[in-house]
């Protein structure tokens, strides 16, 4: 399992973020033993820093061993057991900044993310200048500013260029950028400094798959196998890797070891039943799921579970009951009074109703998403950020119903806001709906020329790309890209359920 600092519930709409953070590591006044990649420099003043690694700016040591023991099982993704860790550490001292911007990382839904991230930067200003920009940096992917997130980790690791946790952030700035040798340069610089760092290796892995790297890969997820064999992680990435070529049966193996350590290790679970979907076998996955389900130990795991039975029964064709397990989830966020996680809900609804046909009740529930940012008291980001999104829905609907004068009217107003903003990320989901435009316009050198500007890693922009190049009369390369497009085989996203078996049958 890769590491995010965004987690999925938070990362939704046109705008979404697949942003990924590393943690500080804890300084002591003391010469007692320091965690991975730690020194004993003490706790910065305000003064001029002279250590080459972030320093932890905390009153109590025993608010930061209880931090210690909380990051080395963040290091793992076992974030349940973190998070109780963090918690503990907050307790002992009120004051611990990064303490709460590790409890947003591990948050289990939306709401917690929130408030943890907010009582963080609320008390960044009395930090040291690198724990400081680790927590901006957050709450710039947060409220979707990636290009600034960029920039305090580029800034971060100015200062401090001998901490490896720095680098590793660094790397996932640029992974956000769809930046890979980049990426893939300030981990090897993370493992250079430290070659212990065992989470490294996993997000190192992690970096390569996206360039079809897949033995170097391998090579990493092995490493991080060798260095921590006795957690679940580093068996659960490498599955995912097996996943990712098409390996099945050895994934879910692999999966199974990653169980046999921590049977509560949610991400495996998910991965089972991805894997058993691949191979046809739905109703497997569905219950696969709800074993994590069953066996949840919050609302987090409960939200995984449930979203996933909806993909798995909208990638076997059964729209139905995927709009059940919707409002099965809709129906948790309400009682929890969790407006991100409402958000979420009814947009992802919204999709599978756009997908399946039913436009009007599509566009209701694009009203109602953003009708809730609107009412909330979340962030004025966020709000801005949904409006964006709503531009992109209003021109996919228009443009399901043939109405191509709505739809380039709202896909230039999405566009023009993200080429004010320079948000990379939205100026790829802007060419992928200029693409869709296009291409229902039979314009297929157009739709070709917007489409290879949209995100190549997603899905459903190989399946319009596939589109556009049969309609130009490139037999040959539709072939090719509508197999790819089935065949990606991603952890389950609503974009790739959506197209999956249409270019299956394409191939």
């Amino acid at each position: 399992m890769r590491r995010t600092s965004i987690p999925p519930f938070v990362r939704v709409g046109a705008g979404a973020l697949m942003a990924m953070a590393a943690g500080c590591t804890a300084r002591r006044p003391d010469t007692s033993p320091a965690p991975i990649g730690a020194t004993t420099s003490t706790v910065s003043t305000g003064a001029v820093e002279t250590s080459l690694t972030v320093p932890l700016t905390s009153t109590s040591s025993e608010a930061r061993a209880l931090y210690d023991r909380g990051v080395a099982a963040f290091d793992q993704i076992r974030f349940h057991d973190a998070h109780l860790l963090f918690a503990q550490a907050a307790e002992r001292d009120p004051a611990f900044a990064m303490a709460h911007y590790q409890l947003a990382l591990t948050a289990p839904t939306p709401k917690e993310f929130g408030e943890h991230l907010n009582h963080a930067v609320a008390l960044s200003d009395r930090v040291s200048a690198g724990e400081r920009l680790m927590i901006l940096g957050l709450k710039a992917q947060a409220t979707s500013e990636p290009g600034q997130a960029l920039r305090y980790a580029e800034e971060l690791v100015a200062k401090y260029p001998r901490d490896e946790r720095a680098r590793m952030l660094l790397g996932f700035a640029y992974l956000n950028q769809q930046k890979y040798d980049q990426a893939i340069g300030e981990l090897r610089r993370a493992i250079e400094i430290n070659p212990a760092f065992s989470t490294a290796y996993n997000s190192l892995g992690y970096a390569y798959m996206p360039v079809a790297n897949y033995a170097e890969a391998e090579r990493a997820f092995r490493k991080y196998i060798e260095l921590v064999p006795r957690e679940p992680n580093p068996y659960d990435s490498y599955a995912e890797l097996l996943l990712k070529t098409g390996r099945f049966d050895e994934s879910i193996e692999q999966y199974g070891k990653a169980l046999s350590i921590d049977p509560y290790f949610g991400s495996s679970r998910i991965g089972i039943a991805a894997n058993l979907m691949y191979q046809g076998r739905h109703d497997q996955a569905i219950a696969e799921a709800q074993k994590l389900y069953d066996a949840a130990r919050n609302d987090g795991d409960r939200r995984t579970a449930l979203f996933n039975q909806a993909l798995i029964h909208v990638d076997a064709g059964n729209t139905a009951r995927a709009l059940q397990k919707m409002e099965e989830l809709s129906a948790m966020s309400a009682r929890l009074a969790d407006t991100l996680a409402m958000y979420a809900d009814a947009h992802t609804t919204a999709d599978i109703l756009l997908e399946g046909g039913r436009l009007d009740d599509a566009t209701r529930q694009y009203e109602r998403a953003v009708d809730l940012q609107a009412r909330s008291g979340l962030p004025a980001e966020l709000k801005a950020q949904a409006r964006r999104t709503s531009f992109y829905d209003q021109a996919r609907v228009a443009l399901a119903r043939g109405d191509l004068a709505t739809a380039k009217a709202r896909a230039a107003d999405y566009a023009g806001e993200a080429e004010a903003r320079r948000d990379a990320g939205e100026l790829r989901t802007a060419h992928r709906l200029n693409g869709s435009i296009a291409l229902q316009e039979k314009n297929y050198q157009r739709a070709l020329a917007e489409l290879a500007q949209a995100d190549q890693q997603n899905p459903y922009v190989i399946y319009l790309t596939a589109l556009a190049a049969r309609g130009s009369g490139d037999a040959a390369k539709a072939k090719e890209l509508f197999s790819r497009a089935a065949s990606m085989y991603v952890v389950p996203t609503a974009d790739y359920v959506f197209v999956r078996a249409r270019a299956k049958k394409m191939t």
